[in-house]
């Protein structure tokens, strides 16, 4: 009996050192993949026409507007043939507007044939890359979507890229040359994920940014769109600049109207925001919203231009683009080129803000391989 009690003491004793000296488990990392399950995307509604991929969708560890960690959603695509050319690229694609609710997530309207920006991504799938999207915060994952929150944005396309790196069986390597593109939210999301890359995610082997229709001054945007059809965009920032920082607290300073007209947009998708047309923030509050202190504070903060990135951008912008005026983004461009940044400006004869989209893409594409090929690139600064 006294052995057992000794050798018993002894194993547990042993437990418990081993215990002490075993090595601290990894704090969760941006990039991590918390999940990644195989999916599949069709290019047509009712399940018609699927991509000829390997598709996962993930769940991947980022980063908040406010630096804390976060869980986010998003696809990750990779042609089936190999890559004749060496390290098979990685191209992080920011899509444009799609909603607040996690039914408007591009995830989910992928997986239906539903999603139109596809056309766009089936470019550089068939020039061999391989593609990794964001759903962005809170859009597909527990919580409300921080739309337009431009900093949370930054962080999830950087992240969807370290997450396509460590997707097991997706054969793709930490060091392969890396392009972003985006368009509209997708812009500033584009232009975000450049100006933050190199404190944020400086192994990343960025090539090139290209970012069009970019809402870089959102404070500018609110003030053209007050009162415009196209209002509900507007009210939309305005909730997810709230789901980001609490301490707007944007539901204390509306009116009983502007209550239940945001409540009943906080899961709407892009096309039922038209309700809220011809609004004004006047209609929903009875202050001045805008220029309220602690909203000019996070507009600034979130307004792109102030840290230049490192890498060639090219910029483009529809010169009827009734949703970001064309002054907003040549102003970008010229904040970018007085700070040194080699900018490639095209202003496109797109008389609204979708056909820009339409011209301007295939365009970016076409120069973002090129970035992704190492040729240099001209600026027109």
């Amino acid at each position: 009996m006294t052995l057992r009690v000794r050798v018993s003491m002894s194993m547990i004793l042993l437990s418990i050192m081993s215990l002490l000296t075993a090595a601290p488990a990894r704090a969760a990392a941006p990039g991590d993949v918390v999940s990644a399950q195989p999916t599949t995307v069709y290019l047509l509604p009712g399940q018609l026409l699927e991509v000829p991929v390997n598709a996962w969708h993930l769940r991947y560890n980022s980063t908040s507007a406010t630096g804390a960690v976060n869980t986010v959603s998003g696809t990750l695509l990779v042609p089936r043939a190999g890559y004749p050319l060496g390290t098979r690229p990685i191209i992080g694609y920011a899509f444009g507007t799609h909603g607040l609710g996690d039914q408007c997530a591009p995830s989910v309207s992928m997986s239906q044939g539903r999603e139109a920006e596809l056309a766009l991504v089936s470019l550089f799938l068939l020039k061999g890359y391989a593609v990794a999207m964001t759903d962005y915060e809170g859009l597909g994952t527990p919580g409300p979507h921080t739309y337009m929150a431009g900093i949370s944005q930054g962080h999830a396309v950087l992240d969807a890229i370290r997450a396509a790196t460590r997707v097991s069986g997706a054969g793709l390597s930490a060091g392969a040359p890396v392009g972003i593109m985006g368009y509209s939210q997708g812009g500033a999301s584009a232009a975000w994920a450049a100006q933050l890359q190199p404190s944020y995610a400086p192994e990343l082997r960025l090539r090139g940014v290209a970012a069009g229709g970019v809402p870089a001054d959102l404070h500018a945007v609110a003030q053209h769109l007050d009162g415009s059809s196209d209002f509900g965009l507007a009210a939309a920032a305005g909730v997810g600049l709230d789901a980001a920082y609490p301490e707007l607290d944007l539901e204390a300073d509306l009116n009983d109207r502007g209550r239940a007209l945001l409540a009943d947009a906080a899961d709407d998708c892009v096309g039922d925001l038209s309700k809220l047309a011809g609004l004004r923030f006047a209609d929903l509050s009875p202050i001045d919203l805008l220029n309220q202190p602690k909203w000019l504070t996070r507009l600034a903060e979130n307004r792109l231009g102030a840290i230049p990135p490192r890498v060639p951008m090219f910029l483009y912008h529809g010169r009827g683009d009734q949703i970001i005026p064309l002054a907003i983004g040549s102003t970008l461009r010229t904040e970018y080129c007085r700070a040194g940044v080699r900018v490639r400006w095209m202003s496109l004869p797109a008389p609204d803000h979708v056909t820009g989209a339409i011209e301007g893409g295939p365009l970016a594409i076409e120069w973002l391989a090129l970035r992704i090929l190492g040729l240099p690139a001209s600026s027109n600064c």
